[in-house]
């Protein structure tokens, strides 16, 4: 399991918005800046609550394959996960059904009992349902869409490497989500990220200045991005 922040670095980095931490992790190069984060098949739809920041539960499930029975037990497994996890936790549901755009993996009960337990939202490739229930929890919810109903919701698998859009995600990850979308945190990185965040929103604002200014220039500005 990574090492966990302190409180205080968790709440640095939820004062900063998630497309400003993506760019703050490429300065480290420890992974390709095309990886690492979710595409747009997972939407955020909750971005009334703004940043989430949280370390990742893992589960795989299915809500589709006709005829299985549903067994509780997967979902007790990752309740069990839940409650043990470092918090804040986000459930990170792989949907390994049939039909994805019908799965289901969360409604008003499932978010109530996963947020008593310490988990603040989930990011899923699968769907969720019940968003009137969810939204007065205060869970975040980042999803590819909503569904009218569960199907034969288990729970197959839980705390080993999922993948959502492209992204491999495992059990104690960081994760870092708004409305623009989610990214991981490398473990490496994860305590300098908010200072270099600072860096990033220095140059951005800069540049942004510049873009205002009566100096303006394009060659100017070929001097400033070149010179970088």
């Amino acid at each position: 399991m990574p090492s966990q922040l302190s409180m205080e670095q968790l709440e640095e980095l939820r004062s900063v918005d998630s497309p400003t931490v993506a760019n703050a992790i490429e300065a480290f190069k420890l992974r390709d800046d095309s990886q690492g984060f979710m595409g747009m098949d997972i939407r955020c739809l909750t971005p009334e609550f703004g940043v989430m920041v949280g370390y990742a539960v893992t589960a795989t499930a299915d809500s589709m394959t006709p005829g299985r029975a549903r067994d509780r037990r997967g979902h007790m497994r990752l309740f069990d996960a839940i409650a043990a996890a470092p918090k804040p936790a986000v459930l990170m549901v792989q949907d390994v059904g049939p039909r994805r755009t019908h799965a289901c993996f969360l409604g008003d009960v499932i978010a109530s009992l996963s947020r008593r337990l310490g988990a603040i939202g989930i990011v899923t490739d699968g769907g969720v349902r019940d968003l009137d229930g969810v939204r007065p929890l205060g869970f975040h919810v980042f999803a590819a869409g909503l569904v009218v109903a569960h199907g034969t919701f288990n729970i197959i698998d839980v705390g080993i490497p999922v993948e959502l859009s492209g992204t491999r995600v495992q059990s104690g990850d960081l994760i870092h989500g708004d409305p623009s979308g989610v990214t991981t945190i490398p473990v490496e990185a994860a305590g300098k990220v908010y200072e270099q965040c600072q860096k990033v929103r220095e140059r951005e604002i800069g540049l942004r200045d510049y873009a205002h200014s009566r100096d303006f220039s394009l060659e100017g500005l070929r001097a400033k991005l070149l010179s970088r």
